[in-house]
């Protein structure tokens, strides 16, 4: 498949869990991710809108759409990263982020940026 190396941009995702914020016998299991928005393409892309698929230990999915991340709509210069850390909230002590970011290049065109699948995970999950 041909891909435009105009606009190539590569997410990273890194998830952790917050347990002074959770509160397992209720149910509730926070977690902050950090994402990096690396721009590899050679133009310029400002991140639009996200869309998250948020699914949890039981199957359950949560769609996420909005207006940029974290109130901001960054321009990402190539060769330049922009990182934010955010948050999600859980009923089970694992579940699962993907997505992409709708970026908008320079010259006008619009193109999605893929973020990979990446784990919630409470520590004491997985024995």
């Amino acid at each position: 498949m041909y891909e435009d190396l105009r606009y190539r941009v590569r997410v990273d995702a890194e998830s952790h869990y917050i347990s002074e914020q959770s509160d397992p016998e209720q149910g509730r299991f926070v977690f902050t991710y950090t994402v990096s928005i690396h721009n590899d393409g050679s133009l310029p892309a400002q991140l639009m809108h996200r869309y998250w698929k948020i699914t949890d230990g039981d199957g359950v999915i949560r769609e996420v759409h909005g207006d940029g991340v974290v109130g901001e709509q960054p321009t990402i210069v190539p060769g330049d990263t922009f990182t934010y850390t955010s948050g999600a909230v859980l009923e089970t002590e694992v579940g699962t982020m993907e997505g992409h970011f709708e970026m908008l290049a320079a010259d006008g065109e619009n193109f999605k940026a893929h973020i990979p699948l990446f784990s919630l995970l409470h520590p004491g999950a997985l024995h």
